[in-house]
């Protein structure tokens, strides 16, 4: 097959492989930062409850068995703070506490963004505090000025802390990105989400909680006004079921998977990378062109190179840095030109294609209408045009 021309690409697609492939995937939730996996401290009990029509507590009895809840673990290790002053758990004591794990280019954090931001904002003056723990996944990351700026686009007005050195991250024993842990008013975790997904159950917790605290602290009056769990209508949520391709990385100590191309990585050099012949698979990253092998990303060392892909998935996203721009098209359409009733194209692209590095930061470079099998190819240009990790919704 031409590399140049890769119009019949999907009609070499064995579907059985594909098929098993994805279910490998799938089943390995440790392989998988999107998992909407609930993990528990036990059983949640409580007496006290938030009628949903009146906002108004009930109660019959107070009674909360916290035997079998684990104390919540002081923040360590922290290296930056953001939208506040150093702070400690210790210090937020009486409150109910929303520990969020998260980083600021990981698209399954920033889906889960929104609803953070909501709840902030309801239940911020009834004793509800998030704290976001901002863990690097990439050395960009650590940058907390690059962390300041996605604090900022998306409209974060509660703490966030720079956790670095992963102190926090392992005090928690935490292994996913994003997290979220309810710790009650007393310092136990009473309830933690893994991934997207459960915002409706972990809003009628948060709304518990706080109940439980007005009634421990004999605040008379205390009610949500009927606040209703916050709706999702114009927030992207993502059925996991028909995204049939994983999170793919390009950095040799970050990838989960060999190389399309036939020289694979090879650690600290620039390697002259071709695209084979011959079908390409599906969820393989093909390169060509004089591309650099750092630890977390591939770094363009010549003046242009070319990305391949062959996905399963609604939108695509790559997190991306260095210098310089790239244009990109899909299942054979050329960039600028029009495009299927099905595609959106990427929302930080221009009418032609075309997006400019402007940060170390997650870029939007396909969207659809629907779930689907397509190719991407992105033609990059720039010397240090950096590609970190592709991300599907």
């Amino acid at each position: 097959m031409n590399r140049d021309n890769i119009s019949a690409l999907l009609t070499g697609i064995a579907v059985v492989s594909l098929i098993a492939g994805f279910a490998i995937y799938f089943n390995s939730p440790e392989l998988n930062k999107s998992s909407s996996a609930q993990k528990s401290a036990g059983d949640f009990l409580s007496s006290v409850s938030v009628d949903s029509t009146t906002g108004k507590i009930s109660k019959t009895q107070y009674t909360v068995d916290k035997s079998q809840f684990r104390k919540a673990p002081e923040f360590v290790g922290i290296s930056g703070y953001i939208n506040t002053n150093p702070i400690k758990l210790v210090d937020l004591k009486g409150k109910v506490v929303l520990v969020d794990f998260w980083t600021y280019s990981c698209i399954n954090c920033i889906r889960t963004l929104p609803y953070l931001v909501d709840w902030n904002a309801k239940y911020a003056d009834k004793g509800l505090v998030i704290v976001g723990v901002h863990t690097p996944e990439f050395e960009f990351e650590k940058n907390i000025d690059n962390v300041k700026a996605g604090v900022k686009k998306f409209g974060i007005k509660y703490p966030v802390l720079q956790d670095n050195d992963k102190g926090t991250w392992d005090a928690y024993a935490n292994q996913y990105w994003p997290r979220k842990y309810l710790i009650d008013s007393e310092g136990f975790i009473r309830y933690d989400h893994i991934g997207e997904g459960g915002y409706a159950e972990t809003e009628k917790i948060i709304q518990t909680l706080l109940a439980e605290r007005a009634v421990q602290q004999g605040i008379r009056g205390f009610n949500f006004n009927a606040t209703s769990i916050t709706n999702s209508s114009g927030i992207q949520n993502v059925d996991f079921s028909k995204v049939n391709s994983p999170e793919l990385y390009f950095g040799y100590q970050f990838a989960r998977a060999p190389l399309g191309s036939p020289q694979g990585f090879v650690q600290g050099q620039v390697v002259n990378y071709s695209i084979p012949s011959s079908d390409l698979q599906a969820n393989v990253v093909y390169l060509q062109g004089l591309w650099k092998n750092n630890p977390d990303n591939l770094e363009l060392a010549g003046n242009s190179g070319r990305i391949v892909l062959v996905y399963s998935a609604k939108s695509v996203n790559l997190v991306a840095g260095g210098t310089g721009n790239a244009t990109v098209s899909e299942d054979g359409i050329k960039p600028g030109s029009q495009r299927d009733s099905n595609s959106t194209g990427g929302s930080d692209l221009n009418e032609n294609g075309l997006f400019k590095i402007d940060g170390q930061r997650l870029y939007n470079i396909a969207d659809h209408a629907d779930y689907g099998n397509h190719y991407i190819i992105i033609d990059a240009r720039g010397k240090g045009f950096q590609a970190y990790t592709f991300t599907f919704g």
